[in-house]
């Protein structure tokens, strides 16, 4: 599996000039593939990140942030749309950068928590189906899949685990996936590796986060049976080192990021890779 971080680590929003400073440093480390969030479309272009990558031998992958106003469902028509809109573009931004999928919580924005009654989750789920399925048309055409990601209770009440999440792209094109968080899983899951071996081909990505948000292999996961599982599903994709900085007080209040996780943030980079090499060989 090739091994990546993303610029969240560091930065936020990540820019033309961060990315710049940051790729070398990131192959540097022993990376194989960078991971470039979308905040906001025009914070970073595209086209230099291809050629910057390019220059430095890494691969890209794509995590888009689902700001207040992002609404696949539970929403007005107008902000459907445009929601819609803003993801065929992360889909174009992913296809020239080389990223074989966009992931995230792809269904509703962070933050945004309600009590939802069993027939209400029923009727969001069917929503989403269908306000998803011309986006996942559309990643079927550029070759690009969409990883769902399922969040702690606390970001998201729509999609938690990997059952619902499953419950919810049920019918949807093989475009249409999961992204699997070991930091959320955690939290979640009553079966922390079995959640992983139940996403089974649906995995389009996965993120490794320690169960506080610093380095893997720093924490209480079961780092072996997630290793088991992912070998028992036949993921070969990238695996992802997600953590945040608290540069930006945005993205720290949202990831809740109160204290230093390690020493540095390049530790979280750094020896969360020497041990992901080690775990996953």
């Amino acid at each position: 599996m090739k091994l990546g971080a993303n610029t969240w680590i560091w930065v936020s929003p990540l820019t033309d000039e961060r990315l710049t400073q940051l790729a070398p440093r990131v192959r540097e480390m022993g990376f194989d593939v960078i991971e470039l969030p979308i905040e906001n479309l025009g914070d970073w272009s595209p086209e230099h990140a291809a050629e910057v990558l390019a220059e430095h031998g890494l691969g890209a992958s794509i995590a888009v942030a689902m700001a207040p106003g992002r609404e696949l469902c539970g929403a007005d028509a107008e902000t459907v749309a445009s929601t819609q809109a803003f993801l065929r573009e992360c889909l174009g931004v992913a296809a020239t950068v080389g990223s074989g999928a966009i992931a995230g919580p792809i269904y509703t924005s962070t933050g945004r928590t309600w009590r939802i009654s069993p027939d209400e989750r029923r009727a969001l789920y069917a929503e989403l189906r269908e306000n998803l399925a011309p986006v996942a048309d559309y990643a079927g055409e550029l070759g690009v899949k969409i990883g769902l990601e399922p969040l702690v209770r606390y970001e998201t009440s729509l999609c938690n685990t990997v059952e619902q999440t499953l419950e919810a792209i049920d019918g949807l094109p093989d475009s249409v996936g999961l992204l699997l968080d070991t930091y959320h899983a955690n939290v979640e899951e009553k079966d922390f590796a079995g959640s992983f071996r139940m996403g089974g081909s649906k995995i389009v990505h996965v993120h490794a986060s320690a169960n506080d948000r610093g380095a893997p292999g720093s924490d209480h996961i079961d780092w072996e049976g997630f290793r088991d599982a992912l070998r028992d599903t036949g993921y070969d994709g990238p695996v992802v080192i997600e953590s945040f900085t608290a540069e930006n007080e945005t993205i720290a209040t949202a990831a809740s990021v109160w204290r230093p996780l390690e020493r540095s943030q390049d530790a979280i980079a750094t020896d969360g890779l020497a041990f992901l090499r080690r775990l996953l060989g």
